[in-house]
């Protein structure tokens, strides 16, 4: 029986480790990947485990991202893996992919109740930088962002 994709989904986290989005998302297929312009990856929630990935918009900087064909069955699973739509909410928006094309697709983003800066567990960190190496985006981006998030960190003590 064919899988029905009914959307794309654009992941910039964890959901870029390509294990974790096979056992999660069985139907989902990764089609490419690319940049959100003029966003950043921040960390946020304060949670005891640590902080987890979001978005927002900063000119000057980019997001590496790769983008999902996923199934209904993949969207539940990733509806509750992420909190929606408590923790995160749902957006339509377009990326450039690393062809230069644009595609519209699915992104999950933080709800600003949510917006305090914190510290990802490293195996949070781990995670998403395999998911860097798997998907073969530019680590430098993500070691960007880190440094970003830590001066972030201190500026809020």
């Amino acid at each position: 029986m064919s899988k029905k994709y009914i959307k794309k989904y654009i992941a910039y986290g964890s959901n870029l480790n390509v294990g974790q989005m096979v056992y999660r998302c069985p139907d989902a297929k990764l089609i490419g990947t690319g940049y959100m312009q003029d966003s950043i990856l921040l960390f946020r929630g304060g949670y005891r485990a640590g902080g987890v990935a979001t978005v927002e918009p900063k000119y000057g900087w980019q997001v590496p991202i790769a983008v999902w064909k996923i199934s209904a069955a993949d969207e539940r699973n990733l509806d509750r893996y992420e909190g929606y739509p408590h923790l995160y909410y749902k957006k339509e928006i377009k990326v450039m992919m690393n062809n230069g094309n644009m595609k519209n697709g699915m992104i999950y983003l933080m709800d600003s109740r949510y917006d305090k800066p914190s510290k990802p567990s490293d195996k949070y960190v781990e995670t998403i930088f395999q998911g860097y190496n798997d998907c073969e985006l530019d680590i430098g981006e993500f070691y960007d962002a880190l440094a970003y998030n830590r001066n972030e960190l201190q500026d809020d003590e």
